[in-house]
């Protein structure tokens, strides 16, 4: 099955702790690391990386912990927020790169950069968060209750048909236009991704959310330049949660919303979202 319309190099990098991490990178020059959702993979860089590349960068796209092909504990309990943390900042110590660097995370992926630049804030230099998942409070309320205890019985997932994940993506992936806006519909190439993505995702990657609770962020150390992106249909969380984080941030130095993207604005309309990407590169 052809998952993407690029094609990546892949590399593997084996911790002290054994973990196998998965990682692709692309380009030469200062270094932009890029960290994906929950559920998803590094592919969800595909169209970013290129132009990183060609800009003039070297970018690093990592599989976290029980996605992608990177390491998948067995054991629950392996799964949390801090597990996930060590493995991401093991995997960027093994990169030795030369200078500060910029951290580009979505949704679970932009908390955890900013949970990286709280404790690391002498090697990052600016911060792109794209819907980025950093509270409980942003889920509904139905699931905050789930995600409030821990799960025990995710394994059922694991033996979920591709066909069924792909049937829920296409179902999530449209909305209708709004006035005379455009239609968000994730490209197919995207969709099918995704939906390989949730299929081979562990089992244990749903204990995660619940353990984000345990993790103290201040916001207030977040001090490096920051853009922060949006999509304002996002069904997974709370779009007024990311206005709000625009006001706990004190160093934004650009915030934008795409109002007809849902969760994923970089995969729904990367032409328009790219460019703000890009040009906060250049002058951060």
């Amino acid at each position: 099955m052809s998952a993407t319309t690029n094609h990546f190099q892949y590399q593997q990098a084996f911790l002290s702790n054994g973990r196998k991490v998965n990682y692709t990178s692309q380009g030469e020059g200062e270094a932009v690391v890029l960290t994906h959702g929950f559920a998803a993979s590094l592919h969800d860089w595909d169209d970013l990386l290129p132009e990183l590349s060609a800009a003039g960068y070297a970018g690093y796209a990592i599989d976290l912990l029980g996605h992608g092909e990177s390491a998948k504990p067995n054991n629950f309990r392996e799964y949390s927020v801090e597990a996930m943390y060590e493995d991401f900042s093991a995997w960027i110590d093994s990169l030795n790169l030369a200078s500060p660097f910029t951290l580009v995370g979505h949704s679970l992926g932009g908390g955890l950069s900013m949970l990286y630049a709280n404790r690391n804030p002498h090697k990052v230099k600016a911060l792109t968060l794209i819907n980025p998942f950093y509270s409980l409070k942003q889920l509904s309320f139905a699931l905050q209750t789930v995600f409030q205890h821990q799960l025990v019985k995710t394994s059922w997932i694991e033996h979920t048909p591709y066909l069924l994940f792909r049937f829920m993506v296409e179902i999530g992936s449209y909305n209708a236009p709004i006035g005379a806006q455009k239609t968000h519909r994730l490209p197919q190439h995207i969709r099918r991704q995704t939906a390989l993505d949730y299929k081979r995702a562990a089992s244990g990657i749903y204990n995660i959310p619940y353990t984000l609770q345990n993790v103290d962020l201040d916001f207030s150390r977040v001090t490096q330049p920051t853009l922060l992106l949006w999509g304002g249909h996002d069904s997974t969380l709370s779009p007024s949660s990311f206005p709000q984080l625009k006001a706990m941030l004190p160093n934004l130095k650009a915030a934008h919303e795409f109002p007809v993207c849902g969760h994923t604005p970089h995969q729904c309309h990367p032409a328009e979202l790219n460019p703000y990407v890009m040009e906060f590169l250049r002058t951060a």
